[in-house]
């Protein structure tokens, strides 16, 4: 008995589909992406201890109000430039290499002043910058 061989034709898989989504995961990707580049900030962050510690140098104090207001030790700026923060700054340290920059902003300051204080002491050289915030009572029942 003579069989006729059948025809064994290997089925086609159709790769369109999956290649149009991976483009377009692709695209979504890099236009969800932000290529604005962001500085990075270091944070010198203070060590929790129970007894007072003393202070060998005198800090440079920023203190930001809610409505943008700087006030770096004594002198007030009123909505400043990266500028005249710099300049305040420089006149704040002095002579100090490494000043320690404590900045204790109001809770409902924007963060973008924050960020640009914290940015221009670093563009300065500064690195050991602090975040002065307070600590929660927790009333537990």
């Amino acid at each position: 008995m003579k069989l006729s061989p059948r025809n064994s034709e290997e089925p086609d898989v159709n790769l369109t589909p999956m290649i149009d989504v991976v483009f377009l995961l692709l695209l979504f990707f890099m236009v969800s992406t932000s290529f604005i580049r962001e500085s990075s900030l270091k944070v010198d962050l203070p060590e929790a201890t129970g007894q007072a510690l003393v202070e060998q140098e005198q800090a440079i104090d920023i203190v930001i109000n809610s409505d943008g207001q700087f006030v770096v030790n004594t002198i007030t700026l009123d909505s400043p430039s990266n500028e005249q923060l710099a300049a305040v700054l420089k006149k704040a340290v002095g002579e100090n290499t490494d000043p320690h920059i404590i900045i204790s902003a109001d809770a409902n300051a924007e963060y973008q002043n924050i960020v640009t204080a914290m940015d221009t002491a670093q563009q300065l050289g500064y690195t050991r910058l602090t975040l002065a915030t307070r600590q929660t009572t927790s009333k537990q029942p």
